[in-house]
């Protein structure tokens, strides 16, 4: 589809540039600007290095919303395209699209600005090194910006050069860890070293931390959550719980049509920034099913259901791929699609639009700076006003979800936010692995049905000729070699597949994938990952990622499936170098706990050991949902009545048992899930 904004004045004046033919719709947005857009790819570059001209290369996605304001204010500005088009060889990138380029740009910017962020902005010489970029720029400023840099460039050339250099090295030396000496033990002092400073960031008022903006950072609190379980620590365990709770209340909520957005813009997470993201949702799916698990709460499993139905509603192709994002403006206007003012509700809804009204904040002056707008949100006790009005909770219930429906028709009706429809592979795995979650905790049918046909998606469009993945499906003769994270992501939503289906088939592609990734990814010498193949296109530095995100980065992840594809096929090879890796990172960590939360949950397998539990006989698919019912972290699954795998050889009979292996050593076999927990937990 055509991206998020199609300029009408400018759609007849100007020819489209080198992006009409692009399938990303942020790319296709801008292909009637009056700049000369290239994408980024060999065209380009050889006219930047044939006319000796600098190249610009601006990257961002479709739901970035300061991405939009930067192309309105100075892409369709006619005087500072000019300047564009005479003096530089302008590229446009989609960070989505090739992460790769925008790792590279991204640190750059970083090691000149100490900060990044998007619209990134990055100058560079001809062959590709920077020399100076930033983000967002003010029309004025940006035009200054370009023509300074343009007589440096024509006046002081050797100026530029040196400088390139300089940060180029910077560039190839950030992350890059020494190996270290593996510990013959790791032991809760070195977890409690990594949470204690991390608490002091607590916001014990509104959940989460104690900065603004909020962001959700599922991955935190999945660690967070796994961590206060083993170790007993109930202050961490309750934050956890209550700042779930306050997410899942504010208006970062889309509690009309499920999902959430990105991030709050205030400290309450009220008002979202409200581009609504695959990943985020994928990875929240998750953990709410999972802090589910631990401590059942019907808002937990709200949010899940209602989250999956927007993804199923609004996110998912017709071939079972799922769609990328939604973009926070409709109609040019932040937020337009989802608020509303208090008349509508209360026409909507008639004769029970007061209470709803009451229960969601909604108030005839609105609760954020427009007018009479009101951005949904609930107090975290608010479902106690239920009993207050003589509800029983399935009633409650009922009257939310019709409430919540005819608002939903209602705004279907409205002018919708952009749709990102790129189909990328890592994306489409995190979201896989959240229904497959759901479905482990929820025992949903159709969440099942809908992961298996997502798998098959992957496998029909995401495969490369070479047994590899793809980033993106191909389309218009456009490849694009698959990345760490489209590996990573694809091994551990496989490997979460077969503990649902015990179907054997996904862990042999688990294992058959990350084969592929020691094969093109791994440096042995460096005991270190690459974010991009051997075989794919080189770049002015090829780099690894280390640090976890608002995703976990491809390397934690990948690390983590070598440990538990190591223990599931007895593969000493993946166990030590997935130990190696680990412990180069480990001594980095205390210092930031929060951006090392993927490696941490790898740590705590180590310190309180990983369960490998193994359910075998008639009725092993009965046990197992059986054993779901409780929360275990910490724990690999695996069944059958075949003893094609190394745990359940020997051990397959006519009668249904369930057996605990560690550390080489699997337990006497025992016949009720009562008995496995004992053993889990003695």
């Amino acid at each position: 589809m055509l991206g998020l904004y199609t300029h009408k004045r400018y759609l007849y004046h100007h020819m489209p540039n080198k992006l009409h033919n692009e399938t990303s719709p942020y790319l296709r947005q801008h292909q009637h600007n009056p700049v000369a857009w290239y994408p980024w790819g060999a065209e380009a570059l050889s006219k930047a290095k044939d006319e000796n001209k600098l190249i610009l290369v601006s990257i961002g996605y479709s739901a970035c919303h300061w991405c939009h304001v930067m192309e309105r204010e100075s892409f369709e500005n006619e005087a500072i395209a000019a300047v564009m088009n005479a003096h530089f060889v302008s590229i446009k990138v989609d960070r989505e699209e090739r992460p790769d380029i925008d790792q590279i740009y991204m640190i750059a910017v970083q090691l000149m600005t100490n900060q990044g962020g998007w619209p990134l902005n990055c100058i560079c010489l001809p062959d590709g090194r920077p020399i100076y970029g930033g983000t967002y720029f003010r029309p004025d400023d940006w035009r200054n910006v370009l023509l300074q840099l343009a007589g440096m460039w024509q006046d002081r050339p050797e100026v530029a050069r040196d400088y390139a250099e300089r940060l180029t090295t910077g560039v190839k030396q950030s992350e890059q860890l020494p190996v270290s000496r593996i510990p013959e033990t790791y032991t809760p002092q070195d977890l409690a070293a990594i949470v204690t400073p991390w608490k002091r960031l607590f916001d014990n008022q509104e959940g989460g931390y104690k900065r603004v903006p909020k962001f959700p950072l599922p991955n935190n609190w999945l660690f967070l959550l796994r961590y206060a379980v083993l170790a007993k620590d109930s202050e961490v365990l309750e934050h956890v719980h209550f700042t779930l709770q306050k997410i899942a209340s504010g208006g970062i909520y889309d509690h009309v049509g499920g999902g959430f957005a990105r991030y709050a813009v205030d400290g309450q997470w009220h008002i979202p920034h409200f581009e609504k993201m695959l990943y985020d949702n994928a990875q929240l799916v998750s953990l709410y099913a999972e802090a589910w698990q631990q401590r059942p709460t019907d808002q937990y499993k709200r949010v899940v259901a209602e989250t999956l139905e927007w993804v199923l509603r609004e996110m998912t192709s017709p071939q079972g791929g799922f769609y990328c994002a939604l973009d926070a403006d409709s109609e040019g206007v932040e937020g337009k699609f989802y608020t509303f003012h208090r008349s509508e509700v209360a026409q909507i809804l008639g004769a029970d639009a007061d209470l709803f009204m009451q229960y969601f904040g909604i108030t005839e002056a609105g609760n954020w700076e427009e007018e009479h707008t009101n951005v949904l949100k609930i107090d975290i006790e608010a479902d106690k006003m239920a009993y207050d009005a003589g509800f029983s909770a399935e009633e409650w219930a009922k009257y939310l979800a019709h409430g919540k429906q005819r608002l939903l028709d209602y705004r279907d009706i409205r002018v919708r936010p952009g749709l990102d429809d790129k189909l990328l592979t890592s994306w489409n795995a995190l979201m896989l692995k959240g229904f497959v979650d759901a479905y482990r905790v929820f025992d949903v049918p159709e969440y099942l049905r809908v992961a298996l046909e997502n798998a098959q998606f992957i496998r029909h469009y995401l495969y490369a000729k070479d047994g590899g993945l793809l980033h993106q499906p191909e389309a218009n003769g456009k490849l694009i070699t698959g990345f760490l994270d489209d590996y990573a992501c694809c091994i551990d939503a496989f490997t979460a597949l077969y503990e649902v289906t015990f179907e054997e088939t996904w862990l042999y592609e688990a294992k058959r994938l990350m084969e592929y990734v020691l094969s093109y990814f791994y440096n042995q010498d460096a005991s270190a990952f690459y974010y991009t193949s051997a075989a794919a296109e080189q770049l002015i530095a090829r780099k690894q990622e280390i640090m976890d995100n608002v995703i976990p980065s491809s390397t934690s992840t990948i690390v983590r499936q070598l440990h538990r594809l190591g223990l599931i096929f007895d593969n000493q090879r993946y166990v030590e170098i997935g130990s190696q890796v680990l412990a180069n990172v480990v001594p980095q960590m205390a210092a930031y706990g929060s951006g090392y939360s993927n490696w941490a949950i790898r740590l705590l397998e180590e310190v309180y050991g990983c369960s490998e539990i193994v359910f075998t006989g008639p009725d092993y698919k009965v046990m197992r949902k059986a054993f779901e019912r409780h929360y275990i972290p910490n724990k690999i699954i695996l069944g059958g009545t075949k003893e094609t795998l190394p745990l359940l050889a020997g051990r397959v009979g006519s009668t249904t048992r369930a057996y605990v292996c560690r550390n080489k050593a699997c337990s006497l076999p025992v016949t009720q899930v009562e008995e496995l927990l004992e053993l889990i937990t003695q």
